[in-house]
């Protein structure tokens, strides 16, 4: 059974910096994508950062996230991370990781994915 679980949130200094982390497992193989959306409440999930998990490991970044968002994934310990940079107190949310099996749609419509985690909480204050 496919398990994501998400670390590292708490709180932090407006323009600090923190880093989640999601470990993945119960998968045959490693999912084809795997992305970190967040969510406050009243709102749908929107997306931060996608990166596939084959060949180059290719990563796309939304515009709010280019330049201070970096997502990686272990694959010796099945752990995928997203390190901010300049947290802004905008982005408190809860950050979820997720993961896909199958091809077809974007990375980041939230929609396409099979696999989410319980969320980890960040508040960022002045």
């Amino acid at each position: 059974q496919p398990r994501l679980a998400e670390s590292g949130g708490g709180s932090v200094e407006a323009g600090g910096a923190l880093r989640l982390s999601c470990v993945y497992s119960g998968y045959t193989d490693a999912p084809w994508q795997m992305a970190w959306f967040r969510q406050v409440p009243g709102h749908g999930r929107e997306a931060v950062a996608c990166l596939y998990t084959t060949g180059s490991e290719n990563r796309y970044y939304t515009d709010s996230a280019k330049g201070r968002f970096t997502i990686s994934r272990d694959k010796d310990s099945n752990t995928l991370y997203l390190e901010v940079k300049r947290v802004g107190v905008g982005e408190s949310a809860t950050y979820y990781c997720a993961a896909r099996r199958r091809s077809v749609g974007r990375c980041f419509d939230p929609d396409v994915y099979d696999d989410w985690g319980q969320g980890t909480q960040v508040t960022a204050s002045s």
